[in-house]
């Protein structure tokens, strides 16, 4: 109910309650009475006649600066426990949050110094922590009050933007109050407990912000986020999910508050569990910034240094099907960026659900960025050094074992070794085909299984009887080998080593090779180095291994015997020869003809099972592996594969058979849409062409043939050059 203030009496009803706030008299009346005279005192700011302004906003200012609020707010939180007016808490909540606005709108920016938001919110934070203090003490005592207020203005106040201002004052006071005291901890969270949830995100944004750490943030909310459905919205779905500018920082306040309570480790698990599904969406890893991605990233290695063994292993099957899922999302991606993020998150991932067995290894750059996400999964403890320590010693003081560590720097007093006659040993190389199965397969010794990989191509083929005995073994070894030690050209010796043992088994081991290639649970890379091996061993059991020795022209002719013994004889024959090689011009020495000899052609036996195992199940999508969907690339590799395969059976049994498969192979893709797949299709053609007989081609495969005329015809626009030359060749057959 408005009041009427005369002149006189407006000024001194101002000092009045001005003075009695602060120190209450019983003149004043009850406590509603006077927080009715505060209210309507506040609200003659925005009342009073422009001669009496400056008055006013003199008196509020020494209002502000003795610390009046503390009172006022003190006495509110006291009638709260008597059940007191709602309306006039509204009341002065709204004057109390909004002061500088309403002194700024009547002063036209004008403001006192006090009335600056930077200075004003800091003194409310001030009078907060004296509202505190003031009911930490009545509680102590026995007797009831009320925290609602306080819990009013601060959300109020952060509502507005001025976190920063006022949990400035209020963080570090609570940060320290709260370390010992169980009654302060109390209070704190029924401080936050208390915010309405209209306000509850600020607030809660305000504390995960500006908390020097996990542990402090845990005291100052307790199990906020167990008990108000609101924070527990703000924290497990917005912040994470909804939201990526936070730093990391935040992120490590955020997930290690959950992790530090067993009631909130629920909380932990599930929110690892969507923010997982998140990161495996195909449709969020297409439409999401990269920004977004990276901090979805960030927080799930730090959900996952968090997580215990016992948690990992109740959750392995769903770790793992999220891995699986989400990696191969990133892997389609065109942003490196992307790619790489998808690789990281896999290995940390790999490496918390596999911990004694393989894990997954990926080939990227890695830079300050990878670095960085990497270092996420590990979680140090703090060490804080402690001064004033002489130059060669430092005191590191341990938390965990509350304990002071010396290290000492000199090392003036240690005696030297001698290591002039030092030399470098070097391991044995194997000289057994299952010694080298021994080092692969158990060996920690990471020098011997460097060595073994180099050595392993030799001894293969200087052993052809003992790698037969278990040469498919051997080859499974080296298919599923994964780098232990930077060894130079790792990748090349592995697959040299491969070919060595195709080529010396080279039935049950591309037996073996085919079948694994449109197997389950194998990489793109691991489908295309088999691929690149059939390759290259089949070029080696095609050529020819010995050649033939060659003849020189300069073979003896039929000449005089002369006498031997006679000197005229000899002169005469250098006289003739100085003669005719002074008189003869040559223009060009005759080259030496090679001929070579004729061996078998060892590809000839063996190129059904390199070729028609590859060309059955290309149309039968797996699991994790689709020719005919997505993985487009490799059925662009398995396509140029097959064609360097026909092209090398040229003259072989199996020949014709090959050729007509291959073309009816290259019917059903026809129509691919991919520029890669379409090439080695042209390829193909060609290879068939070169390679089958033209009596066999004209008499087996005539329909094929004219499918292949019509199909190459009508595609002239995209056809390249050796499209162009199958279609001529094929018409010079017909013709």
């Amino acid at each position: 109910m408005p009041h009427r203030w005369h002149n006189g009496p407006q000024t001194c009803g101002w000092m009045e309650m001005s003075v009695s706030v602060g120190r209450p008299c019983p003149a004043l009346g009850p406590r509603e009475s006077l927080l009715r005279r505060g209210r309507d005192s506040l609200q003659l700011l925005s009342s009073s006649p422009g001669f009496h302004l400056r008055e006013v906003v003199e008196v509020l200012e020494q209002f502000v600066q003795e610390g009046r609020i503390s009172a006022v707010m003190w006495e509110v939180c006291q009638q709260q426990a008597q059940a007191g007016s709602p309306d006039l808490q509204e009341a002065l909540l709204n004057k109390i949050v909004c002061l500088p606005d309403h002194v700024s709108n009547k002063l036209q920016g004008k403001n006192p110094p006090v009335f600056f938001p930077q200075n004003y919110f800091p003194f409310l934070g001030g009078a907060v922590i004296q509202v505190l203090q003031k009911i930490s003490d009545s509680l102590r005592g026995g007797l009831d009050c009320s925290i609602s207020f306080v819990s009013h203005v601060l959300g109020k106040v952060c509502v507005h933007g001025r976190q920063e201002e006022i949990l400035s004052v209020l963080l570090p006071r609570l940060t320290d109050l709260t370390k010992s005291d169980c009654i302060w901890q109390r209070i704190c969270w029924r401080l936050v407990e208390c915010v309405p949830d209209r306000w509850m995100e600020a607030v809660l944004l305000g504390f995960v912000q500006r908390a020097p750490g996990a542990d402090v943030l845990s005291r100052l909310l307790g199990n906020l986020v167990v008990k108000n459905k609101k924070a527990q919205f703000v924290v497990t779905q917005k912040v994470l999910l909804l939201q990526y500018s936070h730093t990391t920082a935040v992120l490590q306040n955020l997930l290690g508050y959950l992790s530090l309570d067993s009631l909130r480790r629920a909380l932990l698990i599930k929110v690892l569990l969507e923010l997982l599904e998140t990161w495996g969406s195909s449709s969020a890893v297409k439409h999401s910034p990269p920004e977004q991605q990276q901090y979805i990233s960030k927080a799930i290695l730090i959900c996952l240094s968090h997580l215990k063994e016992h948690e990992i292993e109740s959750y392995r099957e769903e770790l793992l099907t999220s891995m699986m899922e989400g990696v191969k999302c990133h892997l389609d991606s065109s942003l490196p960026q992307i790619r790489c993020l998808g690789m990281i998150v896999a290995e940390s991932i790999s490496s918390k659900i596999n911990t004694d067995g393989p894990v997954l290894k990926f080939q990227y750059e890695e830079d300050d960025e990878a670095r960085e996400l990497k270092s996420l999964l590990v979680q140090t403890p703090p060490f804080c050094v402690v001064p004033n320590l002489p130059d060669d010693e430092k005191n590191i003081y341990t938390p965990q074992t509350n304990s002071y560590l010396y290290f000492f720097y000199s090392d003036d007093d240690l005696i030297p070794y001698d290591m002039s006659e030092d030399k470098e040993l070097k391991v044995k190389a194997p000289v057994y085909i299952r010694d080298c199965i021994e080092v692969l397969t158990g060996s920690e010794d990471v020098d011997k299984w460097d060595t073994t990989v180099k050595a392993l191509e030799s001894l293969v083929r200087k052993n052809p009887a003992a790698t037969r005995e278990v040469s498919v073994e051997l080859a499974k070894i080296l298919l599923h080998l994964e780098e232990k030690t930077c060894t130079e050209g790792f990748g090349e010796l592995r697959q040299r080593a491969q070919v060595a043992v195709l080529t010396t088994d080279p039935i049950p081991v591309a037996k073996y090779l085919t079948s694994q290639f449109y197997s389950l649970n194998y990489s793109l890379r691991q489908r295309i180095d088999i691929l690149d091996v059939l390759v290259l061993a089949a070029q080696e059991l095609s050529y020819p291994k010995s050649h033939g020795k060659t003849k020189h022209a300069g073979a003896q002719k039929p000449c005089i015997q002369l006498l031997p013994g006679s000197d005229s004889s000899k002169d005469w024959r250098r006289i003739v020869d100085e003669r005719i090689k002074s008189k003869t011009r040559r223009f060009a020495m005759g080259r030496s003809q090679v001929e070579v000899a004729a061996v078998p052609n060892e590809f000839s036996s063996v190129a059904g099972h390199f070729f028609f195992p590859l060309i059955q199940h290309f149309d039968r999508p797996l699991t994790t592996f689709d020719l005919l969907g997505e993985d487009h690339l490799v059925l662009g590799r398995l396509v140029h594969t097959l064609a360097i395969l026909m092209y090398l059976a040229v003259n072989t049994v199996a020949v014709t058979a090959m050729g007509k498969a291959l073309l009816e192979f290259v019917w059903a893709l026809r129509f691919h849409t991919d520029s890669y797949v379409r090439q080695g299709l042209l390829s193909c053609i060609s290879s068939v062409l070169l390679s089958v007989p033209k009596e066999r081609l004209l008499e087996d495969m005539t329909e094929e043939l004219l499918e292949t005329q019509s199909w190459l015809g009508g595609k002239m626009g995209w056809c390249n050059t050796s499209g162009f030359v199958a279609l001529v060749f094929v018409q010079c057959l017909f013709n």
